[in-house]
Protein backbone atom coordinates (compact mmCIF):
# COMPACT_ATOMS: atom_id res chain seq x y z
CA UNK A 1 0.00 0.00 0.00
CA UNK A 2 2.73 2.79 1.03
CA UNK A 3 4.61 1.93 -2.40
CA UNK A 4 1.24 3.64 -3.77
CA UNK A 5 2.19 6.74 -2.14
CA UNK A 6 2.94 9.58 -4.69
CA UNK A 7 4.31 12.83 -4.30
CA UNK A 8 2.75 15.66 -5.90
CA UNK A 9 4.76 18.71 -4.77
CA UNK A 10 8.02 19.08 -2.53
CA UNK A 11 10.09 22.20 -1.22
CA UNK A 12 12.14 22.54 1.02
CA UNK A 13 9.02 23.17 4.13
CA UNK A 14 6.35 21.03 2.44
CA UNK A 15 5.52 17.88 1.18
CA UNK A 16 2.34 17.27 -0.34
CA UNK A 17 1.41 13.75 -1.08
CA UNK A 18 -1.18 11.30 -2.63
CA UNK A 19 -2.31 9.10 -0.72
CA UNK A 20 -3.88 6.03 -1.64
CA UNK A 21 -7.21 4.54 -0.57
CA UNK A 22 -7.18 2.11 2.12
CA UNK A 23 -3.78 3.40 3.79
CA UNK A 24 -3.92 4.99 7.15
CA UNK A 25 -2.37 8.31 7.79
CA UNK A 26 -0.97 7.50 11.21
CA UNK A 27 -0.77 4.79 14.12
CA UNK A 28 -4.09 4.72 16.48
CA UNK A 29 -2.26 2.92 19.29
CA UNK A 30 -3.87 -0.45 18.69
CA UNK A 31 -3.16 -2.03 15.36
CA UNK A 32 0.22 -2.48 13.80
CA UNK A 33 -0.47 -2.27 9.80
CA UNK A 34 1.29 0.05 7.79
CA UNK A 35 0.61 3.95 7.81
CA UNK A 36 1.95 7.06 6.08
CA UNK A 37 3.65 7.95 8.99
CA UNK A 38 5.60 5.02 8.82
CA UNK A 39 6.65 6.17 4.88
CA UNK A 40 7.46 9.38 6.09
CA UNK A 41 10.23 8.46 8.47
CA UNK A 42 11.45 5.94 6.32
CA UNK A 43 11.81 8.13 3.20
CA UNK A 44 12.71 11.07 5.15
CA UNK A 45 14.22 10.40 8.50
CA UNK A 46 15.08 14.31 9.31
CA UNK A 47 11.30 14.88 9.93
CA UNK A 48 10.99 12.43 13.43
CA UNK A 49 10.55 15.53 15.71
CA UNK A 50 8.88 17.78 13.27
CA UNK A 51 5.20 18.45 15.04
CA UNK A 52 3.45 16.62 17.41
CA UNK A 53 2.61 13.45 19.14
CA UNK A 54 -0.89 12.48 20.72
CA UNK A 55 -0.56 10.89 23.93
CA UNK A 56 -2.58 7.51 24.76
CA UNK A 57 -4.81 7.14 28.12
CA UNK A 58 -3.23 3.86 29.10
CA UNK A 59 0.54 5.70 28.55
CA UNK A 60 2.80 6.20 25.46
CA UNK A 61 2.10 8.18 22.36
CA UNK A 62 1.33 8.52 18.60
CA UNK A 63 4.37 9.79 17.10
CA UNK A 64 3.17 11.47 13.67
CA UNK A 65 6.05 13.69 12.95
CA UNK A 66 5.39 15.88 10.25
CA UNK A 67 1.74 15.56 9.61
CA UNK A 68 -0.36 18.68 10.59
CA UNK A 69 -3.78 16.86 9.19
CA UNK A 70 -5.31 13.47 7.82
CA UNK A 71 -7.82 12.00 5.57
CA UNK A 72 -10.17 8.63 6.39
CA UNK A 73 -8.78 5.63 5.57
CA UNK A 74 -10.72 4.88 2.66
CA UNK A 75 -10.29 8.49 1.11
CA UNK A 76 -7.52 9.02 -1.27
CA UNK A 77 -5.66 12.31 -2.30
CA UNK A 78 -3.56 14.82 -1.30
CA UNK A 79 -2.43 15.41 2.30
CA UNK A 80 0.20 17.85 3.73
CA UNK A 81 3.45 17.23 5.61
CA UNK A 82 5.48 19.80 7.33
CA UNK A 83 9.75 19.16 7.22
CA UNK A 84 10.22 21.50 9.28
CA UNK A 85 9.10 22.50 12.81
CA UNK A 86 8.55 26.29 11.50
CA UNK A 87 6.59 24.83 8.50
CA UNK A 88 4.37 22.99 10.79
CA UNK A 89 3.28 25.87 12.79
CA UNK A 90 2.86 27.55 9.71
CA UNK A 91 0.68 25.07 8.34
CA UNK A 92 -1.41 24.51 11.50
CA UNK A 93 -1.88 28.03 12.26
CA UNK A 94 -3.35 28.23 8.76
CA UNK A 95 -5.78 25.46 9.56
CA UNK A 96 -6.98 27.11 12.97
CA UNK A 97 -7.49 30.20 11.20
CA UNK A 98 -9.46 27.96 8.06
CA UNK A 99 -7.73 29.88 5.79
CA UNK A 100 -6.31 26.70 4.17
CA UNK A 101 -8.49 25.86 1.16
CA UNK A 102 -9.56 21.79 0.62
CA UNK A 103 -12.00 20.80 -2.27
CA UNK A 104 -12.99 17.13 -2.48
CA UNK A 105 -14.92 15.14 -5.36
CA UNK A 106 -17.26 12.32 -4.27
CA UNK A 107 -21.11 11.09 -5.53
CA UNK A 108 -23.06 10.67 -3.48
CA UNK A 109 -26.64 9.16 -3.47
CA UNK A 110 -29.47 10.72 -5.24
CA UNK A 111 -30.23 13.66 -7.09
CA UNK A 112 -30.35 17.51 -5.18
CA UNK A 113 -32.98 20.12 -5.64
CA UNK A 114 -30.39 23.08 -5.45
CA UNK A 115 -27.46 22.91 -7.82
CA UNK A 116 -25.38 24.03 -5.34
CA UNK A 117 -25.30 25.18 -1.40
CA UNK A 118 -24.31 24.99 2.23
CA UNK A 119 -24.80 22.56 4.51
CA UNK A 120 -24.72 24.24 8.02
CA UNK A 121 -25.05 21.58 10.74
CA UNK A 122 -23.42 21.24 14.00
CA UNK A 123 -21.78 17.81 15.13
CA UNK A 124 -21.99 15.85 17.90
CA UNK A 125 -21.85 11.89 18.75
CA UNK A 126 -24.17 9.56 17.51
CA UNK A 127 -26.20 7.78 19.71
CA UNK A 128 -26.56 4.91 18.53
CA UNK A 129 -23.01 3.94 17.31
CA UNK A 130 -19.45 5.06 19.03
CA UNK A 131 -17.75 5.00 15.95
CA UNK A 132 -19.96 7.54 13.94
CA UNK A 133 -20.44 11.22 14.28
CA UNK A 134 -24.16 12.83 13.46
CA UNK A 135 -25.56 16.41 12.41
CA UNK A 136 -29.06 14.93 13.15
CA UNK A 137 -31.42 15.60 15.78
CA UNK A 138 -30.78 13.98 18.90
CA UNK A 139 -26.64 13.85 18.39
CA UNK A 140 -25.27 13.91 22.03
CA UNK A 141 -22.08 15.45 23.61
CA UNK A 142 -20.86 18.75 22.66
CA UNK A 143 -22.47 19.98 19.49
CA UNK A 144 -19.31 21.67 16.88
CA UNK A 145 -19.79 24.21 14.34
CA UNK A 146 -19.16 22.40 10.88
CA UNK A 147 -20.32 24.04 7.48
CA UNK A 148 -19.94 22.19 4.25
CA UNK A 149 -20.45 24.04 0.80
CA UNK A 150 -21.44 21.55 -2.33
CA UNK A 151 -21.63 21.92 -6.03
CA UNK A 152 -23.52 19.59 -8.46
CA UNK A 153 -20.88 18.79 -11.40
CA UNK A 154 -23.17 16.13 -13.12
CA UNK A 155 -25.90 13.62 -12.11
CA UNK A 156 -27.16 9.71 -13.55
CA UNK A 157 -28.48 6.70 -12.93
CA UNK A 158 -27.17 2.81 -13.05
CA UNK A 159 -29.78 -0.03 -12.17
CA UNK A 160 -32.22 2.76 -10.80
CA UNK A 161 -30.01 4.08 -8.51
CA UNK A 162 -29.69 7.52 -8.99
CA UNK A 163 -26.16 9.30 -7.93
CA UNK A 164 -24.21 12.84 -7.81
CA UNK A 165 -20.92 13.76 -8.29
CA UNK A 166 -20.23 16.33 -6.56
CA UNK A 167 -17.49 18.97 -5.40
CA UNK A 168 -17.30 19.60 -1.73
CA UNK A 169 -15.60 22.60 0.32
CA UNK A 170 -15.29 22.33 4.21
CA UNK A 171 -14.77 25.42 5.91
CA UNK A 172 -14.58 23.62 8.96
CA UNK A 173 -12.44 20.19 9.47
CA UNK A 174 -14.44 17.48 12.06
CA UNK A 175 -13.89 14.06 12.06
CA UNK A 176 -16.11 12.78 8.84
CA UNK A 177 -17.27 16.17 8.39
CA UNK A 178 -18.41 15.78 4.46
CA UNK A 179 -19.41 12.48 5.02
CA UNK A 180 -21.75 13.30 8.08
CA UNK A 181 -23.14 16.36 6.39
CA UNK A 182 -24.13 14.52 3.06
CA UNK A 183 -25.78 11.85 5.41
CA UNK A 184 -27.70 13.95 7.12
CA UNK A 185 -29.05 15.95 4.19
CA UNK A 186 -30.62 12.60 2.78
CA UNK A 187 -27.80 11.71 0.08
CA UNK A 188 -25.18 9.54 2.18
CA UNK A 189 -21.66 8.86 -0.03
CA UNK A 190 -21.27 6.11 -1.99
CA UNK A 191 -20.35 3.15 -0.71
CA UNK A 192 -19.97 4.55 2.61
CA UNK A 193 -20.04 1.03 4.59
CA UNK A 194 -20.18 3.10 8.41
CA UNK A 195 -22.93 5.72 7.59
CA UNK A 196 -24.88 4.52 4.89
CA UNK A 197 -24.41 0.33 5.12
CA UNK A 198 -27.73 -0.85 3.91
CA UNK A 199 -27.47 1.96 0.75
CA UNK A 200 -26.41 0.03 -2.63
CA UNK A 201 -22.18 -0.09 -3.28
CA UNK A 202 -23.00 0.08 -7.05
CA UNK A 203 -20.27 1.50 -9.98
CA UNK A 204 -17.38 -1.22 -9.06
CA UNK A 205 -15.92 0.60 -5.53
CA UNK A 206 -15.49 -0.89 -2.97
CA UNK A 207 -14.07 1.78 -0.96
CA UNK A 208 -15.88 5.12 0.43
CA UNK A 209 -16.50 7.23 -3.09
CA UNK A 210 -14.21 10.63 -1.48
CA UNK A 211 -11.01 11.95 -2.95
CA UNK A 212 -9.32 15.13 -1.77
CA UNK A 213 -8.59 16.63 -4.84
CA UNK A 214 -6.93 19.94 -4.08
CA UNK A 215 -5.61 21.78 -1.53
CA UNK A 216 -4.39 25.36 -1.30
CA UNK A 217 -2.02 26.68 1.31
CA UNK A 218 0.98 29.34 1.83
CA UNK A 219 4.36 29.05 2.60
CA UNK A 220 6.33 30.97 5.25
CA UNK A 221 7.35 33.33 2.89
CA UNK A 222 4.00 34.02 2.10
CA UNK A 223 3.59 32.63 -1.37
CA UNK A 224 0.47 30.57 -1.84
CA UNK A 225 0.41 27.34 -3.31
CA UNK A 226 -2.30 25.06 -5.02
CA UNK A 227 -1.88 21.03 -5.07
CA UNK A 228 -4.31 18.92 -6.85
CA UNK A 229 -4.35 15.07 -6.74
CA UNK A 230 -5.24 13.62 -10.11
CA UNK A 231 -8.79 11.83 -9.77
CA UNK A 232 -8.27 8.05 -9.40
CA UNK A 233 -9.14 5.55 -11.48
CA UNK A 234 -12.24 3.74 -9.42
CA UNK A 235 -13.68 6.99 -9.87
CA UNK A 236 -13.11 7.65 -14.10
CA UNK A 237 -14.37 4.21 -14.22
CA UNK A 238 -17.50 4.66 -11.87
CA UNK A 239 -18.24 8.31 -13.59
CA UNK A 240 -17.34 6.86 -17.49
CA UNK A 241 -20.12 4.51 -16.25
CA UNK A 242 -22.38 7.42 -15.16
CA UNK A 243 -21.75 9.04 -18.90
CA UNK A 244 -19.82 12.14 -16.80
CA UNK A 245 -16.48 13.84 -17.31
CA UNK A 246 -14.40 13.78 -14.24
Amino acid sequence: MTSEITILYEDNEVLAVNKPAGLVVHPDGRTKEPTLADWLIEKYPNIKGVGETIPLTKGGVIEKWGIVHRIDRDTSGVLLVAKTQESFLNLKSQFQARTIKKSYRTIAHGFFKEASGTIDKPIGRSTSDFRRWSAEYGARGELREAVTNYKVLGEGEVGHVRLSYLEINPHTGRTHQIRVHLKAVGHPILCDKLYAPKSPCVLGFERTALHAFSIVFKGIDGAEHKVEAPIPEDFKAGLAELGLPC
